[in-house]
């Protein structure tokens, strides 16, 4: 398949994509076997390796062994969120627990996040549904409006060191171990109870083998690690220049899914070790897709690969961009709104 324009693709009909994706929905079971071998079993012998350098006062080997066993918690993750679509292994039930027992090292109560995702996916994109599952983004005329001190709070929101720094410590740290005012009905409870109950019993084992400290200096650097990591995933796929947002009255799935999501293309390692996760806008068009899929998708229909395309390099450049512009349809830094309404911002 030759490669084509934008506006080419958008000619053949966004609203096809779903169906055009059909075919890939199907897991491969032994696949997703492999798939979650490769990733838990580096990820238990690193933790060793961590522990046995530490034993021996090789502390240097902690800055190999504990951000590459982060990697491959990281990429735990990913099989949790397939698991929460329903589509690694393809049966819900097997999923659902699955995705349950990763939650225990991921420290995600997998039920609790999987309604919040599923919000997410439902209204991405959808200014007048912004708030569960997503990074708040205000539009630059509510900015402009809000009280003074409300618009150093958003500053400091979207600040990288809070966004990357202070926000995984709170969403892994606190808010997944207590979501207080998300906690209606009986589901999130257990979910989050059982998921601390089983978090607090593996610490148990592993502090009562390795000590206190040995647990403590291996086990925080690779949850933070990897948190930091999901979070800026997450970020980047949805908070790029040219992305998608629109109110309600307007708003359409499919395009918001294309458009509203980013193509992450990153080098092979970084693909692998985060689960083709970058595909986002397929991922987003059709989340029954297995990740180990996705890569199928793009070489049957390369012309995906320029849609909403954002590089490493360019994706640290996003970081700025803060507002969404209802005018010029995409986002801009607060420079940007301050030349738009000097004397409001």
């Amino acid at each position: 398949m030759t490669s084509q324009t934008s506006d080419d693709i958008r000619a053949r009909g966004e609203r096809l994509w779903l169906k055009r994706f059909l075919p890939y929905r199907t897991p491969k079971r032994l696949r997703a076997v492999f798939e979650l071998g490769t990733t838990i079993v580096p990820l238990v012998a690193l933790w060793a390796l961590s522990w046995l350098a530490l034993a021996n006062g090789m502390w240097w080997a902690l800055l190999l062994t504990v951000p590459a066993a982060a990697g491959f918690l990281l990429r735990l993750f990913m099989v949790q969120h397939d698991c929460g679509h329903g589509a690694f292994f393809g049966k819900r039930s097997v999923d659902d627990w699955i995705g349950r027992a990763i939650g225990v090292l991921t420290f995600t109560p997998y039920d609790y996040w999987r309604r919040s995702h599923s919000i997410h996916h439902a209204s991405s994109g959808n200014l007048d549904a912004r708030g569960i599952g997503d990074v708040m983004t205000l539009t630059v005329s509510e900015y402009q409006a809000l009280p003074y001190w409300n618009r150093v709070g958003y500053w400091l929101y979207r600040n990288p060191a809070v966004m990357f720094g202070l926000g995984p410590i709170w969403l892994f740290m606190i808010q997944h171990r207590l979501p207080v005012g998300d906690m209606r009905g009986t589901v999130p409870w257990v979910s989050v109870m059982g998921t601390n109950a089983a978090i607090a019993v593996l610490a148990l084992v592993l502090i009562w083998l390795v000590g206190v400290v040995p647990f403590l200096l291996i086990q925080l650097p690779i949850v933070l690690l990897a948190a930091i990591g999901g979070v800026w995933l997450f970020y980047v796929q949805h908070q790029f220049e040219n992305t998608y947002w629109s109110d309600g009255k307007e708003w359409d799935f499919e395009r918001a899914a294309l458009r509203g999501s980013s193509y992450y293309d990153l080098p092979a390692p970084l693909r692998w070790l985060t689960a083709n996760i970058g595909v986002h806008h397929v991922h987003h068009i059709s989340s029954k897709v297995p990740y180990y899929r996705l890569p199928e998708v793009l070489r049957d229909y390369p012309e995906l690969k320029q849609i909403g395309r954002v590089t490493f390099w360019q994706s640290l450049g996003g970081v700025r961009l803060v507002l969404w512009d209802e005018a010029k349809k995409r986002l801009v830094t607060f420079r940007e709104a301050r030349s738009l309404a000097p004397a409001a911002v």
